[in-house]
């Protein structure tokens, strides 16, 4: 078991240091666990101590071929009306028309954008400045404030009664139990692929300075992106109050999508979390993820009522790394056929400009 993790190790590592394969974290595991004879290797708390290490903000590694994150990307808004386009902006976004492009797809959800995530341009828009709840899509920002924490992964978080709280008497979590132990690393991958409630308010519990602390870092740093139709007031997504715009959530997805960790924790298909006393087998919320049909870097899922069904991704279409959200369809079908209409169309859109 040490020598395969050793191997393991020695296979992420290079990942990082030499621009990640194309093999995804989770396909790495399947393929070491394929074999047989061989006893079950999870990702742990030392490996995601070394990923998180070797990540820096401006990371320039991917988990595709296909794709590198840019150092800077400009974020471009732009809503059609009937009177013509009306634009915003803020001191980082250059505004770019999109209504060159024909024959756009029609959209179930109340808001949705596309964007050239090389670019900035908008290739498609709906409702884009719109602060709308976003419901797990928060999660996002509550892993790219972890990680810009930098903290020990190793670190053991237990499940205490408050992370199940929730917001409004909301349903906290299916599968995890107050008293349950994981590692900070464990936590992250709960909230990011299989959504766990419970997971982000525990790492927002033990960040420090606590959760006062957390949600003021969740703002600052949307603030500090130039989020600002954003606010966010805890760090699961089940209070809508937590609310952003289309537009808002390009650019967390953006930025998301310069984090090694998160690329690979919220695009992970299926994993078998091992707490010890029982295995929680676990899929990601995202079927477009699990199906491997697309490539897709970042991925997060979203349901409250008050949201209806959201996502967001960064994926690569015809080689052209592009930002997708969708906020508000009125079920998951609508909303993943939305998703598959706006990524083929994008597909088939020129590159020139």
């Amino acid at each position: 078991m040490k020598k395969q993790k050793l191997t393991l190790m020695h296979v992420l590592t290079t990942s990082v240091l030499l621009s990640m394969s194309s093999l995804s974290f989770a396909e790495l595991i399947n393929h070491a666990n394929s074999a047989p004879g061989q006893a079950s290797i999870s990702w742990s708390s030392e490996d995601a101590s070394q990923f998180l290490n070797n990540d820096s903000v401006k990371a320039s590694t991917s988990s595709s071929e296909e794709y590198t994150p840019q150092a800077t990307t400009t974020i471009t808004t732009t809503i059609r009306k009937s009177t013509g386009p009306a634009t915003s902006t803020s001191p980082t976004t250059q505004i770019l028309d999109n209504s060159r492009y024909s024959n756009q797809p029609s959209v179930n959800a109340r808001a949705a954008l596309v964007m050239d995530a090389n670019t900035g341009e908008v290739l498609f828009s709906k409702n884009t400045n719109t602060a709308l709840p976003i419901a797990s899509v928060t999660k996002l920002m509550t892993a790219v404030v972890i990680a810009d924490a930098q903290l020990n992964m190793s670190e053991n978080i237990t499940l205490q009664s408050i992370d199940f709280a929730g917001a409004g008497g909301k349903n906290s979590s299916s599968t995890l139990r107050v008293g349950d132990t994981m590692n900070r690393a464990e936590a992250l991958l709960f909230a990011l692929m299989k959504s766990e409630n419970p997971a982000a308010a525990a790492l927002a519990r033990t960040y420090p300075g606590g959760r006062a602390a957390f949600v003021s870092a969740m703002n600052n740093k949307a603030r500090a992106l130039g989020m600002h139709s954003s606010k966010f007031t805890e760090s699961t997504g089940l209070d809508p109050r937590n609310v952003a715009s289309a537009r808002d959530l390009g650019i967390l997805v953006s930025t998301a999508s310069q984090y090694g960790l998160i690329r690979q924790f919220s695009t992970t298909p299926t994993y078998d979390f091992n707490l010890g006393y029982r295995v929680l087998k676990s899929n990601n919320t995202n079927s477009l993820v699990r199906n491997g049909g697309w490539n897709i870097n970042i991925s997060k899922t979203g349901f409250i009522n008050e949201a209806g069904r959201c996502v967001v991704m960064h994926t690569t279409l015809n080689n052209r790394p592009a930002v997708v959200v969708l906020l508000g369809a009125s079920n998951t079908q609508a909303r993943n056929d939305d998703a598959v209409r706006l990524m083929r169309w994008t597909s088939q859109l020129p590159r020139a400009i």
